[in-house]
C-alpha cells in the first residue's frame, strides 16, 4: 500500500497563526498531531539547517508541518511565467524533487509551511489587481489578463490537502476579469476540478519523461496520471498550460522526449490543444543541494551533476548554481524545439530558457 504523501504527526505552530481562523480549522484538521509552539516558522532547528536532516528528507516532509503568518506582503514583478508573483500562502512542499530550489530556501528538506492569514494576502491581492487596472498590451504572459503565480515556493495542490488556502485565492481570482492565477503542479489533486475556476485560474502541469521523472520526482503523481487529468482540468473550468522542465541531457533524453510528446497528442481532445501552451526550462542545479542529494538520493546526481555539460552560475541571490555550458545549452535547447515542433506543432512554447 502506498504511503500518504502528508501524515502530519507533530505541527510546529506561531501562536499568532493558532489565533487566526484559518490557524485553528488547519489544526482541527489534524487533531491528533503534536504541537510544538516555536517563535518563527523560519527558525526551527529539528527541520532548517541542521545537515543531518539530510538522511530523514522525505520522512520530514510526510510527518511534519508547520503553521506560520506571512509577514511581508508584495507583488514582485517577474515576466516570464508570470507578470507577478504573488505573496505566498505557503512555502515548502510534501515532494521531494531532485532538483527543487525550495529547499534553499530554509535548508534541507523543507516541508509544508502553511500562512494562517489568508485574508490578509486575499485582501492584499485584490487591492494590487485593482490598482494595475486593464492589461494594456499583450505579453509572453497572457494577451489579456495581469498573471499572478501564487505557487511561487510550493506546490499549490499539495497546499490544498492542508487548508483552504488555494480554494481562497481560486475563488478571488474567479472574481477578477483583469487578472489569472497560476501555479505549476507536479501532483493531481481532483478535489480541485470542484472549485469553478470560471477560466481564471491557470494550472500548469510539469512534465518530463516517464525513467527520469521516476528518479528526479520523488513522491510525485506519475506522469501518465498527470496527462490522465489535463482533459480533465479543462472541462472543470481551468485553463491549462504545461511545464516541460527541467529538460535533463543525458544519452537518450531526445527519445525520451519524443515519447512524452507523442503521448501527450494521444491524451489530450482538440479543446484541450487548442487553448495548449508550454514553458520550457533547462537544467539548472545547485552545489549545495548536489551535497545534500548525496547524503539522501544519490543515484539523482547521476543525471543532475555532470560537470562535463555544466558552468558555474551565480544566481541573483548569491547561490553557487551550475547550467549547461552556453553554447551547449543553445544547441540542446534548439534540438528540443525542433523535436516540439515535429511532434507537438499545435503546442505554443511560451517562452524556453
Amino acid at each position: 500500500m502506498t504511503a500518504p504523501l502528508l501524515n502530519p504527526t507533530r505541527i510546529y505552530v506561531e501562536p499568532a497563526a493558532a489565533e487566526l481562523p484559518r490557524g485553528r480549522a488547519v489544526l482541527e484538521r489534524f487533531p491528533d498531531a503534536e504541537r510544538v509552539e516555536v517563535e518563527s516558522h523560519w527558525r526551527i532547528p529539528e527541520l532548517h539547517g541542521d545537515e543531518a536532516n539530510a538522511r530523514r528528507w522525505v520522512r520530514i516532509k510526510r510527518e511534519a508541518l508547520v503553521l506560520g503568518v506571512k509577514k511581508s506582503l508584495a507583488a514582485r514583478p517577474n515576466g516570464r511565467s508570470a507578470d507577478f508573483i504573488a505573496p505566498s500562502t505557503a512555502n515548502g512542499c510534501a515532494m521531494a524533487c531532485a532538483y527543487c530550489y525550495v529547499p534553499r530556501r530554509k535548508g534541507y528538506s523543507n516541508p509544508i509551511t502553511v500562512f494562517a492569514n489568508i485574508e490578509q494576502i486575499t485582501g492584499y491581492l485584490a487591492r494590487h489587481i485593482a490598482r494595475q487596472g486593464p492589461k494594456p498590451a499583450p505579453d509572453q504572459c497572457d494577451p489579456h489578463a495581469w498573471v499572478y503565480d501564487i505557487g511561487e515556493n510550493s506546490d499549490c495542490s499539495a497546499d490544498a490537502l492542508v487548508s483552504d488556502n488555494v480554494r481562497d485565492l481560486v475563488a478571488l481570482f474567479r472574481t477578477q476579469p483583469t487578472a489569472k492565477a497560476s501555479f505549476a503542479t507536479k501532483y493531481v489533486n481532483r478535489d480541485l476540478l470542484d472549485w469553478d475556476p470560471a477560466g481564471r485560474t491557470r494550472v500548469r502541469f510539469s512534465l518530463m519523461p516517464e525513467a527520469t521523472a521516476k528518479l528526479l520526482d520523488i513522491r510525485t503523481t506519475p506522469v501518465p496520471e498527470r496527462l490522465a487529468a489535463i482533459d480533465d482540468f479543462v472541462a472543470a473550468g481551468y485553463e491549462v498550460h504545461l511545464n516541460l522542465s527541467p529538460v535533463v541531457v543525458h544519452d537518450n533524453w531526445l527519445a525520451d522526449w519524443r515519447e512524452l510528446l507523442t503521448t501527450l497528442g494521444e491524451a489530450t481532445s482538440p479543446t484541450t490543444k487548442a487553448q495548449l501552451a508550454a514553458e520550457v526550462i533547462m537544467l539548472t542545479h545547485n552545489l549545495a543541494l548536489h551535497e545534500v542529494n548525496l547524503a539522501w538520493h544519490p543515484r539523482a546526481e547521476d543525471l543532475l551533476w555532470q560537470p562535463r555539460l555544466q558552468e558555474p552560475k551565480r544566481s541573483e541571490n548569491g547561490a553557487a548554481n551550475v547550467r549547461y555550458r552556453a553554447g551547449l545549452k543553445r544547441q540542446f535547447l534548439d534540438q528540443f524545439l525542433a523535436l516540439v515542433t515535429e511532434c507537438a506543432p499545435y503546442l505554443r512554447v511560451r517562452y524556453a530558457f
